[in-house]
């Protein structure tokens, strides 16, 4: 994926040259800058992926320094939180604004790592996540930053087509911190270049990764736990044992296959409460913030309701 983006851009980048089209204002800077962010979060989940012995916190720090080295290189910010009582402050003080941005790319990473656990799911998400971005950034006129996302989802697409139902390939830490990395970029740089984009059309846009990271912090320490050590309680390993139950092939491999990949629909209609009415209303601030607040006490509903054993009856169908 990380190969198949890059090589993207750059055929994105000389297309203007051959006069096919143009607005692409992707510089050489740029795309090294892009190569070198995404290489580096690829490598580091990658490393993990091999070793299972890089520490939360090495990676945390790793995804911040790009953080930083992003926010320093292009002066990504974020400009304003769509909070009047809080907006003239906000915009008083620069550092608030670039503090968020580099924790936005610091956390976006290891969100899209804690959804990643069945065939197609976080790769869906990352798909149908850099589609949105896209339709919006189109709609500004702002082809760098569209084209930027339409090259990772089209190499996210040719993953699925190997990851989906049959599991051939993964995505493991390195893909999804190359879709957090890049997804992270683009949202803020898009909010910040475009006053029109208010800053809660990416917050529903990835409500699904980041609350399930949010949640899953507290639900920890509510146990007494390390926010940091893995367990087996997330949404969509809940969906996968309680709900995905009637599957049609005989033999016990198969059977847990085909659980897998009926996993993926449940969340995908989930993500989907977000991503469609972000697309629809990206530039009206209130109604994104009730759709976030709809989101999460639906998350919440329906994560309670699973635990319990009370689940609705349209939704076990």
């Amino acid at each position: 994926m990380l190969l198949g983006w890059l090589a993207g851009l750059l055929l994105a980048m000389g297309l203007p040259a051959l006069g096919f089209f143009n607005g692409i204002h992707l510089t050489w800077g740029d795309w090294a800058l892009f190569a070198l962010l995404g290489a580096v979060a690829t490598a580091a989940g990658a490393l993990e992926d091999l070793t299972q012995r890089v520490a939360v916190r090495w990676r945390l720090l790793l995804t911040g320094a790009l953080g930083v080295s992003a926010a320093s290189y292009w002066g990504l910010t974020v400009p304003t939180v769509g909070v009047p009582l809080l907006d003239a402050y906000w915009q008083a003080t620069p550092l608030l604004g670039m503090g968020l941005a580099v924790f936005g790319i610091m956390g976006l990473p290891h969100a899209f790592n804690i959804i990643d656990g069945y065939n197609g799911l976080a790769g869906t998400v990352a798909l149908l996540v850099c589609v949105a971005l896209a339709h919006v950034a189109l709609q500004l006129g702002d082809r760098g930053l569209a084209a930027v996302v339409l090259c990772l989802a089209a190499a996210t697409a040719g993953f699925l087509v190997w990851n989906y139902p049959r599991g051939l390939v993964f995505a493991g830490d390195g893909g999804a911190y190359l879709w957090g990395t890049v997804v992270a970029l683009v949202s803020i740089a898009l909010v910040q270049r475009h006053p029109q984009v208010s800053p809660w059309f990416p917050v529903l846009l990835l409500i699904y990764p980041v609350w399930e990271t949010f949640f899953s912090m507290y639900r920890k320490w509510a146990r007494g736990t390390s926010p940091g050590m893995a367990d087996a309680m997330h949404l969509h390993q809940l969906v996968y044992r309680r709900l995905v139950k009637q599957v049609l092939e005989p033999e016990e491999a198969a059977r847990l296959l085909a659980r897998n990949n009926k996993t993926t629909p449940y969340l995908t209609a989930f993500a989907l409460m977000s991503v469609v009415p972000a697309m629809l209303f990206w530039a009206h601030t209130w109604v994104l913030q009730l759709f976030a607040l709809l989101f999460v006490v639906s998350y919440v509903y329906a994560y309670v309701a699973i635990v319990r054993f009370r689940v609705p009856r349209w939704l076990r169908r």
